[in-house]
C-alpha cells in the first residue's frame, strides 16, 4: 500500500512539473511572438500608395476602401466623389 501511495505521489510531483515547463515553454513563446509583432509595428509594415495622389504610406497608417488604399479620409472622399460624379455623367 505504501508503495502505491509513493507512486501516486510522484507520479503527481512530475504531472505538475510538466505542466509548469509547459505553462513557461507556452509563455516564452507568447512572449517573442509579442516581440517580434512589435518590431513589425515599429518598421511600419508594408507601403501601400494612395489611390489620389499616389504617395506612399505604411499600411499601419492607410485608410482601405474597396480594395483601394488612401493616405487620408480627404483623399478617399475625393476619390470616391470623382468616380461617383463619373457613373452619374456615364
Amino acid at each position: 500500500m505504501n508503495l502505491l501511495i509513493i507512486r501516486l505521489i510522484i507520479f503527481t510531483v512530475l504531472f505538475y512539473a510538466g505542466l509548469k515547463l509547459y505553462g513557461m515553454y507556452r509563455q516564452h513563446k507568447l512572449d517573442r511572438d509579442a516581440e517580434r509583432n512589435a518590431l513589425n509595428r515599429q518598421e511600419g509594415g508594408q507601403m501601400v500608395r494612395c489611390r489620389w495622389c499616389e504617395v506612399h504610406v505604411p499600411e499601419s497608417e492607410a485608410l482601405r476602401d474597396h480594395e483601394q488604399w488612401f493616405c487620408c479620409s480627404a483623399h478617399r472622399d475625393r476619390y470616391l466623389q470623382e468616380q461617383q460624379d463619373k457613373n452619374d455623367g456615364a
